[in-house]
């Protein structure tokens, strides 16, 4: 075909326009640092780390995007950062997007600035365009001057406590924060106004080992003049009131509850005043007469006291605070993301029983409360029953989850807050100090009430970690199963992981190590596991035993303990790093990881251990606790050794590789018949566990691999495992050439299976697989939550390399599985988004791949006997090695 010149000419422009376009694209966004954080947290306020992290991420679209090099600077002087009066460290060639502070030492009470500037694969600076701050909070016990006060010692006693306090300040302030320290849980009011938006502060720990504080910028509450500090008191898991199996109320620590506040005012003349507790402050007790982290919340508005948190309130019938000891003599600063009101999940029905008793139906499960407003005469009594299920009348039903309860008498129902109204028209409760698990509330009051569906709302509540993950299928029941993954997962996260928000809210330790990964494919975790591991260090017996819940009262060192629980203390740090590319964590739990490990070996000296609970709550089988707990005795030497080789332990790495390995043989020996390939009976959990944790020797991988295959064939490709035989399976078929398989039995509809919960209505998982079982059949569990991750691992094939771990290498090595026509998995790692996604055409398959900027990753495709890959990158066959940018494959 002829061109035309016009048409050449008119080319031409286009082409030169389009390079124009472009080139004002990346002038508009150069390559620059962006998503700076300090130990994790945005701008963190009040933290005691005297050499803390600073990461950041390099945002740059170009092809090929990577740091060479990086220099920061942390400054006093917000106007003058770049002058690094603390740290102006030098220009570091790395492409590392985290970095130890190390300039001068930090003082507390400090606001710091700090940016990076990156150099870019061209050589050229790159500076940040926002300059990110931290805040140092106490940095030692030295530095408080408050004192530990309360209302009385006398731990039976009710009613929540509150506390005031009135100051002047008689100079303009420049900025105040307030340090608060709380044995149990807290409110914090500044003149009238509650400050922050956390949730059931402090994170629990073993009080009398660890206490939390949390900082607050108070400065805009503050006026000139008269000011009053408010507190209110509640127990949480401080002072158990509510009795249980695992006799929280006899706790070591247990104590009414207490507190230390510092409020630090400093004026515009440079001055400092500290308001801070003592025989200054008043107290009384407010309308919270009963509240049980474990229970629920009673709330008598007929004992409200209206401004009680204002500087004009009379306090005369107030009495004097008594001063109190310390919980603990390590008092730090929570630098977690906070428990909060995450999600507002108004009633979907409401039905009327009769003209005393309602009905709400959520239409999803939650963790978290529920608020009600109503009217009606003064010493009205509306009791809120809250409950997973319903009974054939319609009413709450909570025979699943009150099992563990030992009450002494019907004043504390079990997840059932009572309200008793003052008359004074529309009133609304909410409780402070507690949260359920729920779906339902049934409201029955003491007198005949209105109320409409708008009357009750009620908040999903977790510790509020940022998102970092997304999967979507073709499959809707899939997609389903995320998401009900996702919400157990987090109904489960309140400072520590959980096993359930109803009947128990405790530290499993075995839930929470088999949901590791779907929870850091999922969520932005690090602050959180973090905080946990250093319970297990506070928990951790001498001699290495660790309790099966952590934290706890003294109970779970005698039962449910043992390797295939407590693997916590191993298999978290792991993940941590794996994901993070973070060994901090590893190093705090190096000797405890050792402890442990040395106890096992001391028990069991032949490598084989019957140690441990074994393979909870199976479908039907149940396979040896001999096997699996060897197995994860296994694990936990495994990652000790690589740990130590890390951590520069070389010594230590020989020796655990060599432990491992005796393990290992001694596994084999006695479960592996070697000319089969078959572990034990061949049951499921023989076989996957073994294959996914890689105890099967190489040359019998695909034997043991196919018996597992012919097995879940056999079981009609449903499930026959139970708890720790769901973290192996899927991804023991998958990693080993039956994805199909694997993906069959994750997809099933029918019991027992994951789809059998949602199709059968399940918002969040099960802790049984039969819905009707008579025991263990909470509706609202992580534990066997692993599926979340398979999902990323096993279809999408995004995996961590440990030799770059962070996901400063990735490994991408999809499965284009029979039965889904398309699917996509992301997950936002510390260098950026990374994202495997793949859709059917016709015969073919077109696979896209993110990299994000600063990173490679190793591409490996499936391509069946006769077809090619067709792709712009290089590279050719099925492994293809890239850096950051996005490419496409088609297989046909």
């Amino acid at each position: 075909m002829k061109i035309s010149s016009r048409h050449f000419r008119y080319a031409v422009f286009l082409t030169l326009s389009l390079f124009l376009s472009v080139s004002c694209i990346y002038a508009q966004k150069p390559c620059q640092p962006a998503g700076l954080l300090c130990e994790y947290l945005a701008n963190p306020l009040g933290i005691d780390a005297p050499r803390p992290r600073l990461s950041w991420r390099l945002a740059d679209e170009r092809p090929g995007a990577r740091q060479t090099a990086y220099r920061l600077y942390v400054s006093t002087d917000s106007a003058a950062v770049e002058k690094g009066d603390m740290w102006a460290s030098p220009r570091i060639s790395s492409n590392d997007c985290r970095a130890v502070y190390a300039g001068k030492p930090l003082q507390p009470f400090t606001r710091y600035f700090w940016k990076v500037v990156v150099w870019d694969k061209d050589g050229k600076p790159c500076p940040a365009p926002e300059t990110a701050r931290f805040e140092t909070g106490m940095m030692g016990m030295r530095h408080w001057k408050g004192a530990w006060i309360s209302d009385t010692r006398n731990t039976a006693l009710q009613p929540a406590a509150l506390f005031r306090r009135v100051f002047e300040t008689g100079k303009k302030v420049r900025s105040a924060r307030a340090y608060i320290a709380v044995a149990g849980l807290y409110e914090l009011y500044v003149n009238g106004n509650r400050i922050g938006n956390h949730r059931l502060d402090p994170m629990y720990t073993r009080f009398d080992r660890r206490t939390l504080y949390v900082t607050y910028d108070v400065t805009a509450q503050l006026r000139n003049g008269r000011n009053a500090v408010g507190v209110m008191l509640g127990n949480g898991w401080y002072n158990h009131q509510s009795t249980a199996v695992w006799y929280f109320h006899e706790a070591p620590w247990r104590g009414r509850p207490a507190f230390c506040m510092d409020l630090r005012i400093t004026y515009e003349d440079g001055s400092v005043e500290t308001i801070s507790t003592g025989k200054e402050w008043k107290t009384s007790q407010g309308p919270v007469i009963f509240n049980s982290i474990y229970t629920a919340e009673h709330y008598d508005a007929r004992r409200e006291q209206p401004g009680w948190h204002t500087p004009a309130f009379a306090d005369t019938a107030w009495k004097d605070v008594i001063y109190r000891s310390a919980p603990s003599q390590h008092i730090v600063a929570q630098a977690l993301h906070p428990i909060e009101h995450v999600t507002t999940v108004p009633a979907r029905t409401i039905r009327r029983i009769n003209d005393t008793t309602y009905v709400f139906d959520l239409g999803r499960n939650i963790a978290g409360v529920s608020r009600i407003t109503a009217s009606g005469p003064a010493g009205t009594v509306l009791r809120l029953k809250h409950g997973e299920q319903l009974r054939a009348d319609g009413r709450v039903d909570q025979s699943n989850i009150d099992v563990h309860y030992r009450p002494t008498d019907d004043s504390d129902p079990f997840q059932t807050d009572i309200f008793i109204l003052s008359g004074k028209g529309a009133e609304t409760f909410m409780p402070r100090f507690n949260y359920k698990g729920f779906q339902y509330v049934e409201v029955t009051s003491s007198r005949p009430l209105t109320l409409g569906k708008e009357s009750l709302t009620a908040y999903f509540m977790h510790s509020n970690v940022p998102p970092v993950g997304h999967i979507s299928t073709s499959n809707p029941v899939i997609n389903k199963i995320w998401e009900a993954t996702n919400n157990a997962y987090l109904s489960n996260l309140f400072g520590y992981p959980t096993d359930c928000p109803q009947r128990e809210k405790n530290g499993w330790t075995g839930d929470a190590h088999i949901a590791i990964e779907t929870g850091l494919y999922n969520f932005d975790g690090i602050t959180i596991y973090e905080k946990w591991l250093a319970d297990h260090r506070d928990e951790q017996q001498p001699n290495g035993v660790l309790p099966a819940i952590i934290p706890t009262s003294g109970w779970g060192y005698e039962w449910a303990n043992g390797p295939d629980w407590t693997s916590t203390i191993a298999i978290i740090p792991w993940n941590i790093y794996l994901f993070y590319g973070d060994t901090t964590l590893l190093a705090d739990c190096y000797d405890n990881i050792k402890r442990y490990v040395d106890h096992i070996t001391e028990l069991s000296p032949g490598g084989l251990t019957t140690w441990g609970l074994g393979d909870w709550v199976p479908v039907k089988s149940v396979s040896p606790v001999e096997l699996t707990s060897s197995v994860y005795y296994y694990v936990d030497a495994l990652i000790l050794s690589k740990a130590a080789g890390i951590l520069g332990h070389a010594q230590d790495q020989q020796q655990y590789a060599a432990l491992a390995e005796k393990i290992r043989s001694a596994v084999n020996a006695k479960y592996l018949d070697t000319a089969t390939g078959i572990y034990g009976k061949g049951l499921q959990t023989e076989l996957s566990v073994p294959l996914y944790w890689g105890l099967v020797p190489e040359g019998l991988k695909s034997k043991v691999a196919a018996n597992l295959a012919k097995r879940v064939e056999q079981d009609n490709f449903h499930l026959d495992v139970g708890l720790l035989g769901t973290k192996a399976i899927l991804g023991a078929l998958s990693q080993n050439g039956y994805a199909d398989a694997a993906y069959r039995l994750a997809s099933q509809e029918t019991f027992p299976s994951w789809g059998w919960w949602i199709v059968n209505g399940a918002t969040t998982l099960y802790e049984n697989w039969p819905i009707d079982a008579k025991s263990d059949i909470s509706r609202n569990h992580i534990m066997f939550g692993q599926i979340g991750a398979w999902l990323y691992k096993g279809i999408g094939g995004i995996l961590p390399d440990e030799k770059a771990p962070g996901f400063r290498h990735i490994l991408l090595e999809p499965h284009f599985v029979k039965g889904l026509e398309h699917f996509e998995a992301t997950h936002n790692g510390p260098y950026g988004n990374i994202v495997s996604a793949w859709k059917r055409a016709g015969n073919a398959v077109v696979y896209t791949a993110t990299i994000p900027a600063n990173t490679t990753a190793t591409i490996r495709l499936e391509v069946p006997a006769g077809q090619k890959v067709h792709t712009t990158a290089g590279g050719s066959g099925d492994t293809y090695t890239v850096t950051a940018g996005q490419y496409r494959f088609e297989i046909k």
